[in-house]
């Protein structure tokens, strides 16, 4: 073999003529060596070398079937199966010329691995340090010779680490066409993303929702929004996501949007509108600024332009939250005490709000007094409270101040080393500077047990001013536990998962007994007030939150808990557990049956790809409604997985009857191919309310997806067709497509 080194800024080289050897000297700090397996040699100033030619020059490594040398003009010049290798970038061609000065490279018909992408061109030139363009190039993230997709642009420049610019470019599937711009910026952070979503629904129409996601600065994320929906008009929206204050730790959401709706009045469902004009919009604002190291704020606020905007436009946010809240608080944190200074307000004068202009809560944690076996806990706090109702309601709005404490010891302990007992007393004392004179008012009997009596006031009822007031509480009980359990080690079996079985049985106690000065809370505004839900609320202080809705009551609650252990993985875990549980009520103001249903929770999880839960609660003493909700997973196969779920409710006071059966799954045929459907069907009013059916198929670098989507609410259909495309190699080269109208336009 034979080696030339070249000598720069040297005459040395002029009279080098066959093959020879010397140690490199650099060019600005940097040795460059030329080795070649076939001829080398110097003529008219300009070096030659063939065959299996290396180049080296500090951290760009330079392979090819010849190359040429000019010291006047510092470049090499390389043909033939070139590959040039600068830090961690690789460039691939046929012909290229290499500044050893300046790094500039000039090539034709070479191709380059950027990050997780791929460029190629007909003309590749280095325009700066770390960038170059591309004339009649392409870009791809599919590693092949013939790619899934690929953009087409006729000049493509590459930044690299920093953004791709196209110009006059078209995006393909396969060799199809899809779409075309006369101008593309390609941010390659993860803040860039863009996004066009073709989409149908039936209230829409035809849709096409799209968005640009861009840095504004370093701190600042942004994105523009512009839609339009062919029943319902254009539609635009700007949002930012800002970093802010010391090490960026504070942070802001801001979103906008506004439409110019054509058609407001549509209604796909059975529940009527009143008018709505066609400027329509939303505001919202989150925010959580770090003001010290124990000091924070938060602002959560959304003003909207009437009350179905988030149904018409953003349906999963309203699916989450129908009525977004609006509050400020500043909290003051500290390992014994948290102190909070709120206000709410409504934004929205079409929602019911209760406002609290201000609110300070002074929330001290349980920890032992003085060192000693005994803990204290409280909440202290006092609050400008309002209901307000929706304007057009006709329902009276009112209001008061309260003051309100709570203090509350604790003594746990563990007797015979085996039996914990955790005995409580408080008290509250809580002032309105306003209630309601009920005046000869007249409760009459109610047959449902589980309606309380203060809930016989309704909204409508005329309100008289009965004054100010004081109420004091004062609660007591005891909870008390044990645990007995036994081992199993030979207890083997690889069908239903068990490594070793061990039987925990634990059962418990809570009794808790409240008497308020007040017979009857109905004189009382109601604004921390009792919710109706199936479940039990809770009977110990602080949990039980209803302030407003503390009546008299005497319960004891007991239950056992079972559960069976196994290993798996070298983990401990619940095999099955059975928690069973009832209250005694000798006075509830919430439940006046002598027993409460009997609740059993359960779980069974068998096998890691198999699980079942069942959560009831049946009136085996007394009179009381029925609910059973049941879930199962399965994943028999890695190609296979079905989820089935059902829930039973009847005779609840609060809530209609419902049977409601819900199915899921996904089969994935092959390699490519995929499958899924979910259906949600109610049987007490034989209603299939739910239908989604998608086919999905795997293109290397995208997943592709169309389906359909039908809904049913009280007979009133939407229809929505789907299509989606995914990209999996290069997430944040977001050039997606989302034909889903259950979540176009909405975050991703």
């Amino acid at each position: 073999m034979r080696k030339l080194v070249i000598l720069f800024l040297t005459v040395l080289l002029a009279r080098v003529a066959t093959a020879a050897e010397t140690e490199p000297v650099s060019l600005k700090g940097l040795p460059v060596e030329i080795s070649a397996s076939g001829e080398t040699n110097y003529v008219n100033g300009v070096a030659t070398a063939r065959d299996n030619v290396a180049i080296h020059i500090g951290d760009t490594d330079i392979y090819a079937d010849s190359a040429e040398y000019s010291p006047e003009t510092h470049e090499v010049r390389v043909d033939g199966h070139v590959r040039i290798y600068r830090a961690v970038n690789l460039y691939i061609g046929e012909h290229a010329m290499y500044n050893v000065e300046t790094k500039e490279i000039k090539a034709t018909s070479m191709r380059t691995r950027q990050d997780e992408f791929f460029v190629s061109g007909s003309d590749v030139a280095t325009i700066s340090e770390g960038a170059f363009r591309v004339k009649n190039g392409t870009l791809t993230t599919h590693d092949s010779a013939h790619p899934d997709f690929h953009l087409r642009a006729h000049t493509v420049r590459v930044y690299e680490k920093d953004r791709v610019i196209f110009q006059n470019v078209t995006f393909y599937i396969g060799d199809v066409p899809v779409f075309w711009f006369p101008y593309l910026y390609q941010s390659l952070d993860d803040e860039f993303s863009f996004l066009i979503a073709p989409a149908y629904l039936s209230s829409w129409g035809p849709s096409l929702l799209g968005h640009i996601t861009f840095p504004l600065t370093d701190n600042i994320k942004s994105t523009v929004r512009l839609d339009y929906r062919a029943r319902r008009g254009p539609a635009i929206g700007f949002d930012n996501d800002i970093r802010y204050g010391k090490d960026d730790k504070s942070m802001a959401r801001i979103r906008t949007y506004f439409i110019q709706d054509q058609n407001p009045l549509i209604n796909r469902t059975t529940i009527p509108r009143g008018d709505i004009g066609e400027g329509r919009y939303r505001f919202s604002l989150q925010d959580r600024t770090i003001i010290s190291g124990d000091v924070y704020a938060i602002a959560d606020m959304t003003k909207l332009s009437d009350p179905y905007v988030l149904e018409d436009f953003f349906q999963s946010e309203f699916r989450v939250d129908p009525q977004p809240d609006n509050v400020f608080a500043v909290v003051k944190t500290s390992p014994f005490y948290t102190l909070t200074a709120m206000s709410r307000f409504q934004a929205n004068d079409f929602f019911t709000s209760t406002e609290r202009i201000p609110d300070v809560t002074l929330d001290v944690k349980r920890h032992a007094l003085f060192g000693g076996p005994i803990f204290y806990e409280g909440e202290t706090g006092a609050a400008n409270l309002r209901l307000q109702y929706p304007d057009d309601s006709g329902l009276k709005n009112y209001g008061a101040w309260r003051l309100d404490s709570f203090h509350q010891f604790t003594f746990p302990n563990t007797y015979f080393g085996w039996l914990s007992v955790v005995p409580r007393v408080g008290v509250r004392g809580t002032y309105y500077s306003e209630t309601r004179d009920l005046g000869s008012t007249v409760f009459l009997p109610i047959d449902n047990p589980f309606i309380p009596e203060f809930l016989q006031i309704l909204p409508t009822a005329p309100i008289v001013d009965g004054g100010d007031k004081f109420r004091g509480v004062f609660n007591t009980g005891v909870e008390a536990s044990f645990k007995v359990s036994r081992e199993w080690e030979n207890v083997q079996s690889r069908a239903i998962g068990l490594d070793g079985l061990r039987h925990i049985i634990q059962p418990f106690t809570n009794f808790s007994y409240v008497a308020s000065t007040d017979d009857n809370p109905a004189d009382i505004f109601q604004f921390d007030r009792y919710q109706p839900t199936t479940q039990l609320p809770p009977i110990d202080f602080p949990q039980f939150t209803a302030i407003d809705s503390i009546d008299n009551w005497t319960i004891w609650r007991v239950g056992v808990r079972n559960r069976l252990q196994t290993r798996r993985d070298d983990v401990t875990i619940n095999w099955m557990e059975l928690e069973t549980f009832v209250d005694i009520n000798f006075d509830d103001p919430f439940d006046r049956t002598p027993y409460s249903n009997l609740f059993n929770r359960f779980s069974f999880s068998p096998l890691p790809w198999a699980s079942l839960a069942i959560s009831s609660q049946v009136p085996m003493f007394d009179k009381g409604f029925t609910e059973v909700n049941t879930g199962i997973n399965l994943q028999p196969m890695r190609s296979l997985s079905v989820s089935l779920g059902h829930r039973y409710l009847n005779e609840n006071p609060f809530f209609g009857n419902s049977s409601l059966y819900q199915f899921g799954g996904y089969y994935r045929v092959n390699d490519n191919w995929g499958v899924g459907v979910s259906e949600q069907y109610e049987a007490a009013t034989g209603v299939l309310e739910q239908q989604r059916y998608a086919v999905y198929r795997d293109l290397t670098s995208w997943v592709a997806s169309v389906g359909a989507v039908i809904r049913d609410n009280a007979g009133v259909k939407e229809y929505g067709v789907l299509l989606t495309f995914t990209l999996k190699a290069l997430p944040k080269f977001s050039f997606d497509l989302n034909f889903d109208p259950q979540g176009a336009g909405e975050d991703q």
